[in-house]
């Protein structure tokens, strides 16, 4: 048997799951897989939960490890944190669900077992999810500049709006009177881009979503590219700083800085096991067709 490495990711905030992932030791232990856990993870388990660690298990610190697959125990918030420790490395990602909606970490932990199986018997499917890379035209984003679901400027106060004027491909499209502005992938198209209007996408449809956030026109509507376009972005402000957020991770921006939004030059591998459908999944979390009265 193929001896695997699994990178093991997890929320260190739920302990209902400290089942699961004991489930998962064993499993994997049966199999004789190497096995790394994220250091912060690994002393949640131990300390916390008080969960027998294998002591072969190493610790990842930081974003240089290797595996041939990484499994993502948490919600969807967990899921985008391993994709950001994985970035460009090319490794599958399996996202168990321990959440409650969980579009991107759609495993149940009941389906653990059958779910190893599958991978060890070769018979999962791998999609490619396109990331957005954020530029300034003055000095670099704070932290990482990729992002799975979206980027999103963002009002900084309560009481005023922020103007954003948009150019695709150095064309000027309009200027969003607006809380914010939300440039989102088909993987972001069920996060929080829906939440406010936009339109939900088919992963691998190659597009990416303008969503404005309560925008001062009933005209503005959200509008959907090709992801090979370039977008522009120049923000301007009351208070003259805004707020730049990356999948949820957030940082301030001075109104002068001009940003760029683009394609990155890598996919995030998502792990799916066979026969698992997108319009399944949308069915089920967001329970269409269902009868309240029922």
């Amino acid at each position: 048997m193929h001896k695997l490495r699994f990178a093991l990711f997890g929320n260190a905030f739920q302990a209902k799951k400290s089942a699961s992932v004991q489930k998962l030791f064993c499993l994997l232990e049966e199999r004789e897989a190497e096995l790394l856990i994220d250091d912060t993870f690994c002393r949640y388990l131990a300390d916390d939960l008080q969960i027998a660690v294998p002591s072969l298990a190493q610790r990842i610190v930081g974003d240089d490890f290797r595996a041939d697959f990484v499994i993502s125990m948490g919600g969807d918030g967990t899921f985008l944190e391993a994709a950001r420790r994985v970035g460009g490395k090319g490794i599958p990602i399996l996202g168990v669900n321990m959440g409650r909606l969980g579009f991107l970490a759609d495993i149940s932990p009941d389906e653990l077992e059958t779910t190893i199986k599958q991978v060890y018997d070769g018979r999962y499917e791998v999609e490619e999810r396109c990331v957005l890379q954020l530029e300034y035209d003055k000095g670099m984003p704070e932290g990482y500049p990729f992002a799975l679901n979206e980027v999103a400027v963002l009002k900084r106060d309560v009481s005023s709006m922020i103007s954003i004027r948009v150019s695709i491909n150095d064309e000027y499209l309009t200027t969003y009177q607006a809380d914010g502005l939300i440039v989102n992938t088909p993987t972001g198209s069920t996060g929080y881009a829906l939440s406010v209007g936009g339109p939900i996408m088919q992963p691998g449809s190659r597009t990416l979503g303008l969503v404005p956030v309560a925008p001062h026109s009933l005209t503005v509507r959200p509008v959907t590219l090709t992801d090979d376009a370039v977008i522009s972005l120049a923000v301007s402000a009351r208070n003259h700083r805004f707020l730049v957020s990356l999948d949820g991770r957030s940082e301030k921006c001075a109104e002068d800085v001009r940003l760029t939004i683009r394609r990155a030059p890598y996919y995030i591998k998502v792990l799916k096991r066979p026969g698992q459908s997108f319009f399944r999944t949308l069915r089920t979390k967001l329970m269409w067709g269902t009868d309240p009265r029922e």
